[in-house]
């Protein structure tokens, strides 16, 4: 269905029944629109424009004595030609800032504080997903020997992000080759990315004589090293806010969002697709996730140097988008600001 063949008078009868029935979450009849909007026009007139909408796919109704409600066509409509962004004022934006900062400089404390406001200031479920470390160009990796059979390896990407794992070895290693074993690795992979290394480094340091029980472990340890668990770096608060939508007054639609929540890693991977995108609006059965078939989102994306995330939203399909997206898209920029600012 092509927006451009609604006329003007069902482009304002389609947004002003989404602007009444996100905040309602009650079907809308035509007397309502009539008599809050003040269009100028009878609720007869109102009502036969509704039924061309329906027909149109845009609105539906869940009962036949009951008013109208939007479909998932209808928000796409809506936020792809209706929406206009709500300004957020200057006190609005320096609480985001302020409370981006609030718990410390850490990149999982600013991402977990990110998720909790976003969860309060939406009265939605915050999300925030850690920049895709595996994409990032290695910078430096050290090699910390921590005790007699542990040496502790921390990876920095040329965004300045790190991280770091311990691994264990069969016995005690000395410091000199602990310190020739870094030289090499260093040399051989510096500005790859570390998909790359994972990919390709046991063939960079075939030729590598020497320290061979140092280089093995290293080579066999690289799917820990080089490879990020995505369902730790997805962060969610607010699930006490959707216990009052009506939309989850079903507990089994509830319990299954609840499960996909709890289960990070299939959530994570769905989101995945997001952390590339300056904004994303998913609505309804636009998402392929069956548990979150009854929920939108909005996301946008952050940058640390070349590496990106997303914050974001989730929620029933009637969210208060314009807000939403004002919201979520000044809170990305406040956080590529912040990471930002970390690597100066």
């Amino acid at each position: 269905m092509a927006f451009e063949n609604l006329s003007p008078r069902e482009r304002d009868i389609l947004a002003n029944l989404i602007n009444h029935y996100i905040g309602s979450a009650d079907p809308v009849g035509s007397r309502v629109i009539a008599n809050k909007f003040k269009m100028g026009l009878s609720s007869a007139t109102i009502r036969n424009t509704l039924q061309d909408l329906e027909e149109l796919g845009l609105v539906e109704q869940p009962h036949t004595s009951a008013g109208r409600v939007p479909t998932d066509v209808g928000y796409r409509v809506y936020v792809d030609y209706l929406l206009k962004p709500e300004q957020l004022t200057e006190q609005e934006k320096n609480a985001i800032k302020q409370t981006i900062l609030k718990e410390g400089r850490g990149i999982k404390e600013i991402l977990g504080q990110t998720a909790r406001l976003l969860g309060d200031i939406t009265d939605q479920l915050g999300v925030t997903i850690a920049p895709r470390f595996e994409v990032g160009m290695l910078r430096d990796l050290r090699l910390s020997p921590v005790a007699e059979d542990r040496i502790m390896v921390v990876v920095v990407v040329e965004s300045g992000l790190a991280r770091s794992l311990v691994l264990e070895v069969e016995s005690d290693i000395s410091d000199r080759a602990v310190r020739e074993v870094e030289a090499t690795l260093n040399e051989r992979l510096r500005g790859l990315t570390l998909s790359e290394i994972r990919d390709s480094i046991s063939n960079r340091l075939a030729d590598v004589s020497g320290h061979a029980r140092l280089l093995k472990l290293v080579v066999d340890s690289s799917d820990r090293i080089w490879t990020e668990d995505r369902s730790a770096d997805l962060l969610v608060s607010g699930t006490d806010h959707l216990l009052s939508k009506p939309e989850f007054s079903s507990l089994d639609r509830l319990s299954s969002l609840l499960k996909v929540i709890e289960d990070r890693r299939v959530l994570s991977e769905f989101l995945g697709h997001s952390d590339e995108e300056e904004l994303l609006i998913s609505i309804g059965r636009e998402n392929t996730l069956r548990e979150i078939i009854n929920c939108s989102l909005v996301t946008a994306s952050y940058k640390v140097g070349n590496i990106h995330g997303a914050v974001g939203i989730i929620g029933p399909t009637r969210l208060p988008y314009s807000k939403a997206v004002s919201i979520v898209e000044y809170t990305a920029r406040s956080i590529t600001d912040v990471l930002s600012g970390m690597d100066e």
